[in-house]
């Protein structure tokens, strides 16, 4: 069986994953983001009004006329997880193809809510949920499997899909952390990884994120980030004046914790932000958190603004805004406040947690730089960097390579100097670039099994 994969989006940057997988007349798509970084967008921000074309022009979302060149049928979309770089071009491209979009429950519900959210492409694909560990058949040949394999990210229900072909399985291992104490969800599923990297004829292909392949050591659990944050906001119990707090909207355990931590320091707990209440308030409904019952969620700006009118009536040291705006995005919350456009007026001493490290980007640093700054000249003191990352540490690349022993390993989520660490790390493990280390760019094919 003839094995091809097209590198589409996310390997001349961190974004707008796109990948495709043929197997025979049989084509698997995974992921379909965007570059965030490309239109100033991130949590708070939305894209609807965009044109794809338009998308496609500035960089923002896959360019897929490579799929063009794949001779086989799209039997399934399947993307990771639902952060906007896997996600968010789904609504501007999934109509081009008539296939289901199969993913774990929370993604898909975000995916539906993408696909409501901008009605004029017409997407109309069939969303179907599949479960970390279930399988289900791909095509009419009965010889293609896709399977869901449970791993742990910085949003839950993240999963890995392997691609089973009789040529061996394709593993495509974009995002993920080896957590193994998870706060929400079941830890990373490496005895899977092992018994598939020992199974029939192994693994053909691994197609890996290369994000913090040049960092040392192990990435740390999440368990490690909530303690850190728990040992910041119980050092502010006496504190009587205002505490804000923001993380990424995605990252449902670190909100979970500030609303712990916010209680636990008798301060009640608000989350502030269109995405903040999507997210948070998606999660509650299909029931991967259990919030308190007098939790507020609120997005619309009014209803925010409502909010901080009653936490300065009240007494802003009786309550502990979440809000978004971890990146200085312009339109989001914390920015906002900064240039004194919200209610909330900030005091000298007050505290401003960011439980998140800036994407090291341009322009997020240069948003970043400037709301801290902002914030710094209305007295408030900044707590940054209560954070893990959602990627895998060297030592994590170590251990995957261990367990799936593939025959190719194609580097992604990264631009090519974001590649060498990987490549080196791989070359150290007896692999050679070229041969069996494929480095690609967007809109490349790479013939495995002829």
């Amino acid at each position: 069986m003839e094995i091809e994969i097209a590198t589409i989006g996310g390997y001349e940057e961190v974004g707008r994953q796109m990948t495709a997988v043929r197997a025979g007349d049989d084509v698997v798509i995974f992921d379909m983001g965007l570059n965030l970084s490309q239109v100033l967008i991130h949590d708070n921000v939305e894209t609807e009004r965009m044109h794809s074309l338009d998308l496609i022009d500035m960089g923002a979302i896959p360019d897929d006329r490579v799929m063009s060149d794949l001779e086989g049928d799209v039997q399934a979309i399947v993307p990771t997880h639902g952060h906007l770089d896997h996600i968010g071009a789904i609504s501007k491209l999934a109509h081009r193809y008539d296939a289901p979009i199969v993913a774990s429950p929370f993604t898909i519900e975000l995916v539906k809510q993408q696909i409501e959210g901008e009605q004029k492409f017409g997407v109309e694909n069939d969303l179907i949920k599949m479960e970390a560990g279930e399988t289900m058949s791909i095509g009419d040949s009965g010889n293609v499997d896709l399977e869901f394999v449970n791993v742990t990210h910085s949003i839950i229900d993240a999963i890995n899909p392997v691609l089973h072909t009789p040529e061996g399985a394709i593993v495509y291992g974009l995002d993920k952390r080896m957590d193994h104490s998870p706060v929400i969800g079941d830890p990373i599923d490496m005895e899977r990884f092992r018994e598939i990297g020992r199974e029939g004829e192994g693994v053909l292909c691994y197609i890996e994120d290369c994000t913090n392949a040049n960092k040392k050591g192990r990435t740390p659990s999440e368990n490690v980030a909530r303690e850190h944050l728990r040992d910041v906001l119980y050092s502010m119990e006496d504190y009587d004046g205002g505490i804000v707090a923001t993380t990424f909207s995605s990252h449902i355990s670190r909100v979970t914790s500030l609303v712990e931590f916010a209680k636990d320091i008798g301060r009640q707990p608000v989350l502030l932000g269109r995405s903040m209440e999507k997210y948070s308030g998606t999660a509650e409904r299909l029931d991967f958190v259990d919030f308190p019952d007098d939790l507020g969620m609120f997005g619309h700006r009014k209803s925010v603004d409502r909010t901080f009118k009653r936490i300065m009536n009240e007494g802003k040291e009786n309550f502990l805004p979440v809000v978004t705006g971890h990146q200085g995005e312009p339109r989001a919350m914390l920015t906002r406040m900064a240039r004194g456009e919200t209610p909330y007026e900030l005091d000298d001493g007050d505290k401003v947690v960011f439980s998140a490290r800036v994407i090291p980007e341009p322009t997020n640093e240069g948003q970043r730089y400037q709301a801290e700054k902002l914030l710094g000249m209305q007295g408030a003191r900044i707590y940054d960097d209560i954070h893990v990352s959602g990627h895998l540490n060297q030592e994590g690349h170590y251990a995957m390579l261990d367990a799936l022993q593939p025959q190719h390993i194609i580097p992604a989520h990264q631009d090519l100097k974001g590649f060498s660490g990987y490549v080196n790390l791989c070359e150290s493990e007896g692999y050679q670039m070229g041969r069996d280390v494929h480095v690609t760019r967007n809109g490349n094919l790479i013939q495995l099994v002829d």
